[in-house]
């Protein structure tokens, strides 16, 4: 038998606006259910984010250096990559730390102390239907879905589409799909899964986005604007820069 554990919070302009909500759910909340599994000898699988790595290497390079052009200073590997959060009061972090946190619960106490069996999934950002909402027309009329459902808003309504702080930092997309594959792998091979962290990505998606062929309609004299990310999120913002997942473990 076994648990798979997805209830979270996981959207950024809620870690603003439900700060201590996030890391409740995502840590409080989820210790009676690592308490339950250990204590009945039930496998634990569990979804996190490939956010626990918080800030690439490559993120700290003088921007005009050579070396941002390296992809190997923006790859994350389970067992080797430094975890670099940002400051104390930007609460973009406190997602990531609460997920840690409970990650770090049950696989050095609950894992070796007590034998409870794990398999851990650090998911690279999932898009598929219904992933989430359109502003007024499939969700609330109020609040700040995530990137792609942002631009599709955008689209929808004939606007330019917002680059938060010019647009820099870049996400590493997977088709839920494809995710979906992996994470029955570890299901069906306990014996190979168990115990482990696993990427859950596409290293190799970068997109360029032309307006108008995405939208059907006449390209704006403007098709993009740059927002702070204050302005879109509010105070206590941060993010990552172009993070890259190393899929060997996965592949094996």
């Amino acid at each position: 038998m076994h648990t798979i554990k997805l209830a979270a919070i996981c959207t950024p302009a809620d870690y603003k606006t439900h700060p201590l909500n996030t890391i409740y759910i995502n840590f409080i909340d989820a210790l009676p259910m690592v308490k339950y599994n250990s204590k009945n000898n039930k496998r634990l699988i569990h979804f996190s984010t490939y956010e626990v790595y918080g800030k690439t290497i490559g993120s700290f390079l003088p921007k005009d250096s050579p070396l941002q052009q390296d992809p190997a200073y923006y790859l994350l590997t389970e067992d080797a990559s430094p975890y670099i959060f940002g400051l104390i009061k930007k609460h973009r972090w406190s997602y990531a730390c609460a997920k840690q946190l409970i990650e770090r619960l049950f696989t050095v106490t609950e894992g070796v102390e007590n034998g409870l069996e794990f398999a851990i999934v650090w998911p690279f950002n999932l898009i598929g239907p219904r992933m989430d909402f359109i502003l007024g027309i499939d969700g609330p009329s109020e609040g700040v879905p995530k990137i792609l459902a942002c631009f599709n808003n955008n689209l929808l309504r004939h606007e330019p589409l917002k680059l938060i702080d010019g647009g820099e930092s870049q996400r590493p997309f997977i088709y839920i799909k494809d995710a979906v594959e992996a994470v029955s792998l570890m299901i069906d091979n306990p014996g190979r899964a168990n115990g482990h962290i696993f990427n859950v990505g596409n290293p190799n998606n970068e997109v360029t986005v032309i307006y108008a062929k995405v939208s059907g309609e006449p390209p704006l004299e403007a098709p993009t604007v740059d927002v702070s990310s204050k302005e879109f999120y509010g105070e206590g913002y941060d993010d990552g820069d172009k993070r890259i997942p190393y899929m060997t473990m996965i592949n094996k």
